[in-house]
């Protein structure tokens, strides 16, 4: 049967490697859903819709049948009931417009590890699990758009008889231009700012995430891990953390950057010292930097994602994963975190988005 795959955020930082992945593979017909900003990369077809318009959506999808639902966009709002709202909703419409088709085979979900430490509002305040995550820990006691995006997924999958998988990515290493939660991205930079003014490459983070155990996860990597739930009949029905299968400290971590880009890492003195303080007038320097080395982006602010990075890096606890869920269901894929850093930095000079 021919695989027709919808991408919910074609052109993002999970939804852009997803397409290019299933596109090198040769048997998938690839469409992206999306409002229509961003050009869709060669190769994938473009349905333009508002996503929180089950009107737009219903019209949008109206006559069009797709075997796989890959779902990697989510857009955020002032608060998480809002945030629940929204988002709950977008996977509604889309569910309620290509299950009576009947064609439908599998839906995938991208969350992520908010969904052990809490949503934004109460990142890492509550009742954290132990690490490393298990999925078997379930939900916390806490309003999280995650639980209500999987709980439209559940109903749907029921009512419609298709399979379902989720997918919990920690911090995503990956290509992405305008993305909102890019922590690649947002050092290449910060390290780039730092070499061009002569400023010292400060960890901004906190003790707790210089010092512990911590992994990531390679867009590239996430995309496999995509394909092979979808189609395999050992993932169907299941919830998943992904990550790249090696472990590090950012004590460690930090110095392999610094040395990528050959600058020295300032001493780390135990301050947290967040980026999106310390850079609100990075902007101009930027610009000169653009302008000096020909770059594609001159305005920094669609390149970084600082207040993400900080919300990251600022943990004050262990955030680690456990994979073996995935591995005992048949995927034993492998990303070297160094590499995904290095490779992604390798095509940010490239395309000519930080200087070579």
């Amino acid at each position: 049967m021919e695989k027709k795959a919808l991408i919910i955020g074609a052109t993002g930082i999970v939804g852009g490697n997803l397409a290019q992945h299933l596109l090198s593979r040769g048997d998938w017909h690839v469409t992206g859903l999306s409002r229509g900003r961003n050009a869709m990369q060669s190769g994938v077809a473009s349905v333009a819709a508002d996503l929180t318009s089950q009107a737009s959506v219903a019209d949008a999808l109206k006559g069009r049948d797709f075997s796989h639902v890959f779902f990697t966009a989510w857009a955020r709002q002032a608060t998480e009931r809002e945030n629940i709202r929204v988002n709950g909703a977008m996977v509604q419409h889309v569910l309620e417009a290509l299950g009576p088709t009947g064609n439908l085979q599998h839906t995938a979900l991208v969350t992520g590890l908010k969904h052990y430490l809490g949503p934004f509002e109460a990142y890492g305040q509550g009742n954290v699990p132990v690490t490393p995550f298990r999925e078997e820990q379930g939900r916390q006691p806490v309003d999280n758009f995650y639980y209500e995006q999987e709980d439209r997924l559940f109903e749907a999958a029921g009512r419609y008889g298709f399979g379902w998988s989720v997918h919990r990515p920690h911090t995503i290493i990956g290509f992405a231009l305008g993305n909102a939660m890019n922590m690649g991205m947002t050092l290449a930079v910060y390290a780039t700012l730092c070499k061009e003014t002569r400023q010292p490459f400060v960890f901004p983070g906190s003790p707790a995430q210089w010092d512990s155990l911590t992994d990531m996860t390679d867009a590239r990597l996430l995309a496999r891990h995509l394909e092979w739930a979808a189609t395999s009949p050992n993932a169907r029905n299941e919830d998943f953390n992904v990550v790249n299968g090696d472990v590090f400290r950012w004590k460690w971590m930090w110095s392999r950057i610094a040395q990528y880009f050959g600058i020295e890492p300032a001493p780390f003195d135990g301050q947290t010292r967040p980026l999106e303080s310390r850079m609100q007038h990075a902007g101009k320097p930027w610009a000169e930097i653009a302008a000096r080395h020909q770059l594609k982006e001159a305005e920094i602010g669609k390149l970084v994602s600082w207040w993400h990075t900080d919300a990251d890096l600022g943990r004050p606890m262990e955030v680690l994963t456990d994979m073996t869920k995935s591995r005992k269901a048949g995927f034993l894929d492998y990303q070297s975190t160094p590499d995904a850093f290095f490779d992604l930095f390798d095509r940010l000079k490239a395309e000519r988005i930080i200087p070579a």
